[in-house]
């Protein structure tokens, strides 16, 4: 027995009944009768319904296969995994998003391009829809990303623009590279162009916020503009003023660049002339209004010593007469004055003096000066005659031992007299601090109608009329350098050189018209 069934071993034989048979022979007929039945249902339906007909259907359709999905085996389920949910549809153009402009392309072709479009979906959505038996799932459209489309106004903030496409040709011409345009309900959404027709457009910037900056001549020029229309309205001639601004520009660079000469006492002609007396030019001319006599007594070349009366609170007196000599005198010559100790102790004060040309009131340096054919000045009074009260002015202080006579002579330099009227006024001391000076160390401490009750506007000097002369100059040179050793003799011309002065002052009042005028 080939063999045995039971307890002998025998495997029984599967039984096939006509009730399995009929039941997969059933579910297979029905099978292919719904999909035949929904594919030319989808067809006519595409045809004579509208898309919300066919969608309203497929959502039916839909439910019922969820229903019956959830009582499907596992069996059915894997073999409706494996068979395709999505027929092959045909290649969609590309995505693209167009600016917001009017309508200039025909709607024909597109209304025709939807229908295939619909009809294709339709036939998908029919051919994969399951019977009512069988369960049914909802066909799978990918959904599209969006692009964010900037507004009006983030464009604007942004600073570009997006320039207008071209106008539509005429009709019959070619439309190749033409912008693709929607109508205004399609505005800001996705929508279906072909790739050859879409044009990117590169933002420009905003032109007319961009501003050009001058370059260095036209600032020059509109500089020289307004230079000019400012001289004018001071009544300056605009030539002088261009010619300053010009010649301060230049001692600008030669001040960065080095390019300045000092000699051994420490003058600086260049800080002098482009600095110094600019500054001190405005006092001479338009507050004191100086009036100058006498400068063709000063010689063109050669040393020279000036001798001249001191008064007036502060030395003004001395810094008018610098002014005086280079900008009256033909050949425009430096006064080196001589000064005191404090000049040179005071910060500040004592590096300007140096750089004007000052230098130490002592006969070494007075003598090496002179000797070099530089014109000198010197002040004999010193601190006397600068403090001296208002009611002794215009009265000359003693001149000391005749330090100056002694200098002239051995180097045979003239000794030439001169008188200032003028300065007395400008600061009229009516008394005398002498603690505070004490405690400040210095010589005086004045107290003038203006200060200190004004504080810091008592400072500002009187306008009073000035008068500076220069008188016949001394000769020395006959005398030669051994005179320099004889006491009397040195005392005889200090004391004419004084009496010179002093007449002359009493001469100057008695011509002067008012204190201020």
């Amino acid at each position: 027995m080939a063999s045995t069934g039971g307890a002998g071993g025998k495997r029984p034989a599967r039984k096939s009944t006509g009730k399995s048979t009929s039941k997969s022979t059933a579910q297979s007929s029905a099978k292919s009768t719904a999909k035949s039945t929904a594919k030319s249902t989808a067809k006519s339906t595409a045809k004579t319904q509208p898309r919300s007909t066919v969608r309203a259907t497929s959502r039916k359709a839909g439910g019922g296969a969820l229903a019956a999905g959830a009582a499907r085996a596992s069996g059915e389920r894997a073999k409706r995994r494996s068979t395709p949910l999505i027929a092959a549809v045909p290649e969609r153009p590309a995505l693209g998003l167009v600016s917001s402009i009017a309508d200039t392309e025909p709607r024909e072709p597109r209304a025709a391009e939807t229908t295939a479009t619909e009809a294709t979906l339709g036939d998908t959505t029919t051919a994969n829809a399951p019977s009512a038996s069988a369960p049914q799932r909802k066909p799978h459209r990918p959904h599209p990303v969006a692009k964010a489309v900037p507004t009006k106004k983030a464009v604007a903030k942004s600073g570009t623009r997006t320039t207008r496409p071209k106008r539509r040709a005429a009709a019959g011409s070619s439309t190749e590279g033409r912008p693709v345009v929607v109508d205004a309900a399609a505005r800001g959404k996705l929508v279906a162009v072909p790739d050859e027709s879409v044009r990117i457009e590169t933002p420009t910037p905003r032109s007319q916020h961009v501003a050009v900056a001058p370059g260095i001549e036209e600032l020059l020029r509109a500089g020289v503009a307004a230079m000019r229309v400012a001289a004018e309205a001071m009544g300056l001639a605009p030539e002088e003023v261009e010619q300053r601004v010009a010649e301060t520009l230049s001692f600008v660079r030669r001040r960065l660049t080095g390019d300045f000469m000092v000699d051994e006492f420490g003058f600086d002609e260049d800080f002098t002339e482009h600095a110094y007396l600019p500054l001190l030019r405005p006092l001479y001319r338009r507050w004191f209004r100086v009036e100058v006599r006498g400068i063709e007594n000063i010689p063109t070349e050669g040393g020279a010593l000036v001798v001249a009366n001191h008064s007036g609170t502060i030395a003004m007196d001395s810094l008018m007469t610098q002014v005086a000599v280079h900008d009256e005198h033909p050949a425009h010559r430096h006064l080196r004055m001589l000064g005191a100790d404090l000049v040179f102790q005071t910060p500040v004060v004592g590096q300007i003096a140096r750089k004007s040309g000052s230098t130490l009131a002592a006969n070494p340096d007075a003598e090496r000066l002179l000797s070099n054919g530089e014109l000198c000045g010197v002040w004999p009074e010193g601190f006397k005659g600068v403090g001296k009260p208002f009611s002794e002015r215009y009265k000359l202080q003693r001149f000391g031992r005749g330090g100056f006579v002694s200098a002239a002579l051995r180097t045979g330099a003239p000794i030439i007299p001169c008188s200032i009227v003028g300065a007395e006024e400008i600061y009229p001391i009516i008394g005398n601090m002498k603690a505070v000076a004490r405690l400040l160390g210095a010589p005086y401490a004045p107290i003038t109608p203006t200060w200190p009750l004004l504080g810091p506007l008592g400072l500002v000097p009187l306008p009073s009329k000035w008068i500076i002369e220069f008188g016949s100059p001394v000769e020395t040179a006959d005398l030669g350098p051994a005179a320099a050793d004889d006491p009397m003799l040195v005392f005889d011309l200090t004391d004419q050189v004084r009496e010179t002065i002093q007449q002359t002052l009493y001469s100057l009042l008695m011509q002067r018209r008012s204190v201020f005028f």
